[in-house]
């Protein structure tokens, strides 16, 4: 009976021994991954901040207004010849 008892002591003694072994390796993980979170977190903040900022500048920079090109022409007289007209450009 004790050899039985002993039989079937021994493989929980084991699975509990390989599974507090597996609990560090399973923290570090999830540790890892709560780190990663952070940091993910920590750079989307920066982003949102940073993308604010360029929102914000942009907001002050008023837009000038567009340049006025003179248009040289040349100056044709247009005549009427016919049903036709025409430019007659010297």
């Amino acid at each position: 009976m004790s050899a039985m008892l002993a039989a079937v002591t021994l493989p929980g003694m084991v699975q509990s021994a390989s599974a507090q072994a597996v609990n560090p390796g399973t923290n570090r993980l999830i540790q890892q991954n709560e780190l990663q979170q952070l940091r993910n977190s920590l750079q989307r903040q920066q982003f949102q901040q940073q993308q604010q900022q360029y929102r914000d500048q942009d907001r002050r920079i008023v837009p000038q207004p567009r340049p006025e090109v003179p248009v040289v022409r040349q100056a044709c007289p247009i005549q009427i010849v016919g049903n036709q007209i025409v430019r007659v450009c010297r």
